[in-house]
């Protein structure tokens, strides 16, 4: 069985800040998406993968992440929202891909086990995303910031990376958004809306992912903890 991964770091980070996308930004010395690498090419669970990076880092992304680490085989430019560049990466696979797997580049902190377990339920079910139970009051809250109604939380679920999928599901599910001009925040909705069931996988709170400059202090502690050597 062939496993693929697509990496999209297509994102230019504007709630960071500053000029350099979020995403190779530094975390302990290291950019972040050097810590999403590292632990995918160390589960030993992924074939290779494809990088989708903004088109204005394309070729400093290419000398210096290609094959660097060597899982790395492609990377590629993405589009304008973050469907266009998953789907950029989706055709970049070779044919013979089995399963795809889907991760954000700025959530460093995945563990194998979800790679594992998406990767499996996937293989059986078609379609499986990471997900962690909301245990905060929900609010809905009009354009003025006026509180509308407190929402059930029961039930409700925060979606997460790794998603993973069954390649010729995957396909399908893109040129029926394509068809419809349908958008959606990830892939697992694609799914959702093609017809197909959806399965959850258990996430966790420390698959973090970095959008704000407060995500990065919380990281600096995780980093600790879960890459000691670096």
């Amino acid at each position: 069985m062939k496993v693929r991964a697509i990496i999209p770091a297509g994102g230019q980070g504007t709630r960071m800040g500053g000029t350099v996308p979020k995403q190779f930004q530094v975390l302990r010395g290291k950019p972040i998406l050097h810590y999403t690498l590292k632990t995918l090419e160390e589960s030993g669970l992924i074939d290779s993968l494809v990088l989708v990076v903004p088109k204005n880092e394309l070729e400093n992304a290419r000398a210096d992440w290609l094959e660097h680490p060597a899982i790395v085989e492609q990377v590629v430019v993405g589009g304008e929202k973050r469907q266009d560049s998953v789907f950029n990466g989706y055709q970049a696979l070779p044919a013979d891909t089995d399963i795809v797997l889907v991760h954000d580049a700025v959530r460093p902190f995945l563990s194998k086990e979800m790679i594992q377990e998406t990767i499996q339920v996937a293989k059986k079910s078609g379609a499986a995303i990471t997900a962690i139970p909301v245990n905060d009051t929900l609010k809905q809250v009009d354009g003025s910031g006026k509180v509308e109604r407190t929402l059930e939380r029961e039930g409700l679920w925060r979606v997460q990376t790794p998603q993973a999928f069954r390649y010729d599901l995957l396909g399908e599910a893109f040129r029926n958004a394509q068809k419809d001009s349908f958008y959606s925040t990830d892939e697992g909705a694609l799914i959702e809306y093609l017809g197909p069931k959806v399965l959850v996988v258990d996430g966790s709170e420390w698959n973090l992912k970095i959008t704000r400059p407060e995500d990065l202090v919380l990281g600096e502690s995780i980093a600790a903890k879960l890459f000691p050597e670096i």
